[in-house]
């Protein structure tokens, strides 16, 4: 193992007799580093869009969310739910009423979401990263508003501020009885009016939303003692796992607790499945770079003929020939994934502190984010290395076979 590597550390760094041969070999070793460098950037890149997306969707979304295993509804008066709300690692916890509502302003209609909640839930959230404009309040001496969705803003082109801007929220009734028929149909529905007071910034997902308190949502869905899930806010949002097994134990399996990528699962996968598509497609064209290595090999052989010669001569095989020249094949791939992951991170961790890489100021960020987590540079090592481990030993055998008449297979 030793006298190959020695060899193969001696044939990289030493002059070839021909110019091209030194050409060629630089010309491997920069191909696998510029295909390490793009791995480390693109996926750095990525990393910093979806940690850009998914902190958006998180101003929006709780830490962990509980829910009922089956029906839509629950009572949430038990004394589990009584010491949650007084657990000192919880720093909002609110109880949230929701369903599907007819939403009314002028002859305009939308059919969306209500969610009651809290006031003093809301208080614990970034005003300024939730909402567009507008009061951020959904109660105020007992006076009940609506904090609305951009969508359902849009759609029935609510004004802000109007003498009169209050919006009707209509919804079946529950336990009417079908074989009682009404002269008037309006009587088996409920509606309740509300004015809104803010509209939320678009956030897909969050846009057909209208925001009540859960006073408000009881009444206009007939549900005084029950609601659809519990919402809460961390005070130490990595502590997220502990916690939710935590709570996942007391509640038993007549709940189940749902951090955010549980809440939406499509997000995440989206997310997550593009920036492996990407890595996949640089890899293949990485992986093309690498091929680099075969005709450096082969010119290689070609340009140590004596040396393999005298070799042979001393007793050397085939197999001590082939490699030599597997490890110059992982020499360079070695020297040039070093150089490349150093020279990606160096331009990601530049990015971060100097934003040089714009946008042009037409998206929500002037300068492209990046996040670097280093277990992705160890993929990118092991990836790039592998392939040019298998790489190299094909490009080693096809060149000694190559050139067998060198008496090299001889008995």
């Amino acid at each position: 193992m030793k006298l190959p590597l020695f060899f193969a550390k001696r044939y990289l760094f030493s002059k070839k007799s021909v110019n091209a041969i030194n050409i060629i070999s630089s010309i491997s070793v920069v191909g696998v580093l510029v295909s390490s460098a793009a791995l480390v950037i693109v996926l750095s890149f990525y990393n910093g869009m979806e940690q850009f997306i998914l902190s958006q969707y998180s101003v929006f979304s709780p830490d962990l969310r509980i829910e009922p295993t089956t029906g839509k509804v629950f009572d949430a008066e038990g004394a589990i739910f009584k010491e949650l709300r007084s657990d000192k690692a919880i720093k909002s916890y609110s109880e949230i009423l929701e369903d599907r509502v007819l939403v009314q302003y002028g002859n305009q209609q939308f059919v969306g979401r209500i969610k009651g909640v809290e006031q003093e839930s809301l208080q614990t959230q970034a005003t300024e990263e939730i909402l567009h404009f507008g009061d951020y309040k959904v109660q105020q001496d007992s006076v009940n508003f609506a904090i609305i969705g951009a969508q359902v803003q849009t759609n029935l082109q609510i004004p802000y501020k109007e003498f009169d801007n209050a919006i009707a929220l209509y919804i079946p009734k529950k336990n009417i009885n079908p074989q009682v028929s009404n002269l008037n149909p309006m009587d088996e529905i409920n509606v309740r009016r509300i004015t809104p007071t803010g509209v939320m910034k678009f956030q897909q997902g969050f846009d057909d939303l209208v925001i009540t308190s859960l006073s408000f949502a009881k009444d206009l869905l007939s549900e005084p003692s029950h609601v659809s899930a519990i919402e809460l806010f961390l005070q130490d949002p990595t502590e997220v796992n502990k916690i939710q097994r935590s709570i996942q134990k007391e509640l038993g399996d007549d709940f189940v607790i749902k951090d955010r990528q549980q809440q939406n699962p499509t997000l995440y996968k989206t997310v997550s499945s593009e920036k492996w598509i990407v890595f996949f497609i640089v890899t293949i064209i990485g992986v093309i770079a690498i091929f680099n290595i075969i005709g450096s090999l082969t010119m290689l052989v070609i340009d140590k003929k004596k040396d393999i010669q005298i070799l042979k001569s001393f007793g050397a095989d085939a197999s001590l020939i082939q490699r030599i020249f597997f490890f110059e094949g992982v020499l360079i791939a070695l020297l040039g994934s070093v150089i490349g992951i150093g020279l990606g991170i160096a331009f990601c961790l530049l990015q971060i502190k100097y934003g040089f890489v714009r946008t042009g100021g037409q998206t929500l960020f002037d300068a492209y984010p990046v996040e670097v987590r280093y277990m992705d540079f160890v993929l990118i090592f092991f990836t790039v290395m592998l392939s040019s481990i298998l790489i190299s030993y094909a490009a080693s055998k096809l060149s000694i076979t190559r050139f067998g008449s060198l008496g090299l297979h001889e008995e």
